[in-house]
């Protein structure tokens, strides 16, 4: 499977998160309530992505891209909204391994998912515990995506290098293809006033 974009976002992520110091792993984050160690445990892999990744496949997936999964995560009382006070706690209970340790994840767990991802066929799939069967296409997209946008609140907070131009290039594409695409052409060319945005929380 093709995924040299989120290769390079996943070995971005490892060293921003490497070169951290302590006064940053402490800043605040634009997301309420969530330091950059929480976003940094949030996104970091570790031993239960591998174990996901390495699960039972199956064949025909009912998910298949990751606008797919973003549109039906995020739709009004949608997992995106009625989950988000457990995804912030999970990211606070993850970050309670230390900093340390969070380094360490991304540098021995990074490599090895992404290289779970280029093994797998694209339309093969997995079960996903909300949205039924996924194929390992939509997981790697929206990963990226992922990836990408925590990235752009990583940057917020404590400022460094932009985003991989690639990654922004795909996580638009993805972004773009969620929403109703004449709703969306016609409000991004001035011809309508449809409220096309957001489409991920």
């Amino acid at each position: 499977m093709e995924i040299t974009v989120l290769e390079e976002l996943s070995r971005t992520w490892g060293e921003r998160v490497a070169a951290l110091t302590p006064e940053q792993w402490a800043t605040p984050t634009r997301l309420p309530g969530w330091t950059v160690q929480d976003l940094v445990a949030h996104m970091a892999p570790d031993d239960q992505v591998l174990h996901f990744l390495r699960g039972q496949q199956v064949q025909a997936p009912t998910v298949t891209s990751s606008s797919q999964w973003l549109r039906r995560f995020n739709e009004p009382g949608g997992p995106a909204h009625t989950l988000a006070d457990d995804v912030a706690a999970g990211a606070q209970q993850a970050a309670a391994v230390g900093a340390e340790t969070l380094v360490r994840y991304f540098a021995e767990f990074g490599p090895a998912m992404i290289a779970e991802f280029r093994s797998a066929a694209p339309d093969a799939g997995l079960t996903h515990p909300i949205l039924g069967t996924v194929s390992f296409q939509a997981i790697a997209d929206t990963t990226t995506v992922e990836a990408t946008v925590h990235l752009l609140d990583l940057i917020d907070a404590i400022g460094g290098a932009p985003v991989p131009p690639a990654g922004l290039r795909r996580t638009a594409e993805i972004l773009a293809a969620v929403a109703d695409p004449v709703d969306f052409i016609e409000a991004a060319t001035g011809r309508s006033q449809a409220r096309v945005l957001p489409v991920m929380r």
